[in-house]
């Protein structure tokens, strides 16, 4: 019997792979498998994160609807904690007030000095890292110790400012933190204070860092002054920077808590009682954390309202370098 012999069609080049299309399917598995670890790696921040982050926002979501008040049955409210923080709550209205009073002093307070300190420190003087450092250090002291240390040095009869102040001739010095009249603006001095020399400062001189020098001489060589290259060199290039300061140093503000809270513990007289204030103790003083959890939530609605507003605004004034 005859034995056909089998014979090989030659294959085209549209029918064999390419080497390009080879090196592309490699290049995508091992992009592909580097994701896989990538994630890998990161599943116990990602889990740690939708338990202790993401479950809480959720259970205080559905709390603000309810009466949970941890000892007996969670009932179902709908609006009915909403409607009592807009219109039968004695202090919602007023802790917001001053809550925001706070943010229209503390907020170009700390920004302006931070911005005014970094440029100072961006000089490349003498001894610059030492003072960089000084300004720095009252940002490492804890929030609770900085309250009680202020407390001491504000106390009116034997605090070291006031003392001080008597031996300048001045007969009565302040009470600071135990009068109505001045208790809110001695918690914002203090929390001005600790911020201008805080992470603030630090981001600024980052970004006062990455102005080009060649701006500077050039303005040298036109003859123009120290304030006019600040104006129209520095201030432009910063505006980025500068945002990013606003934006963070409102979202401060409005949830201002442990300097009130441990220094005059809102009061004298509700003078200091924040709406953070007011949260944690409906919340964990008189246990009504259905109505604490509305409470929080209120507080970050207005925080996002203010964050867009702010990013829509900064299209007008804030300029990023290669953009038009």
């Amino acid at each position: 019997m005859a034995v056909v012999s089998e014979q090989r069609l030659p294959v085209s080049s549209k029918d064999r792979p390419s080497i390009l299309a080879r090196v592309v399917g490699v290049k995508t598995n091992y992009q592909a498998r580097q994701a896989m670890w990538g994630y890998f790696f990161a599943l116990p921040w990602i889990i740690g994160l939708l338990i202790f982050w993401g479950g809480p926002i959720v259970a205080s979501a559905y709390f603000s609807f309810t009466n949970y008040e941890i000892i007996g049955t969670t009932r179902w409210l709908g609006l009915a904690n909403y409607v009592r923080a807009f219109t039968t709550d004695s202090l919602f209205w007023p802790s917001l007030g001053r809550t925001f009073t706070f943010a229209v002093f503390f907020v170009p307070a700390s920004v302006g000095g931070a911005l005014l300190l970094a440029a100072m420190l961006n000089q490349k003087l003498k001894g610059t890292n030492i003072y960089r450092t000084v300004f720095f250090i009252p940002h490492l002291i804890p929030a609770v110790a900085l309250a009680v240390l202020w407390t001491y040095l504000l106390q009116p009869r034997f605090g070291p400012i006031n003392m001080f102040l008597r031996d300048l001739g001045i007969d009565s010095p302040p009470n600071w933190l135990t009068s109505r009249d001045s208790a809110l603006y001695s918690v914002i001095l203090i929390n001005v204070w600790a911020a201008v020399g805080g992470n603030t400062m630090l981001i600024f001189l980052a970004g006062l860092q990455g102005v080009p020098q060649e701006l500077y001489e050039a303005g040298d060589i036109d003859g123009a002054s120290a304030w006019t290259k600040f104006r129209h060199i520095t201030i432009p290039l910063l505006t980025p920077t500068i945002f990013f300061n606003l934006v963070l140093g409102v979202i401060g503000a409005l949830k201002v808590f442990t300097t009130a809270w441990v220094a005059t513990q809102g009061g004298p007289s509700y003078a200091t009682w924040f709406f953070a204030l007011h949260i944690y103790t409906e919340a964990f003083a008189y246990f009504r954390l259905g109505y604490g959890s509305a409470l929080a939530w209120v507080l970050a609605i207005i925080l996002m309202i203010f964050t867009y507003f702010q990013v829509q605004t900064s299209r007008r004034w804030v300029h990023y370098e290669g953009g038009d």
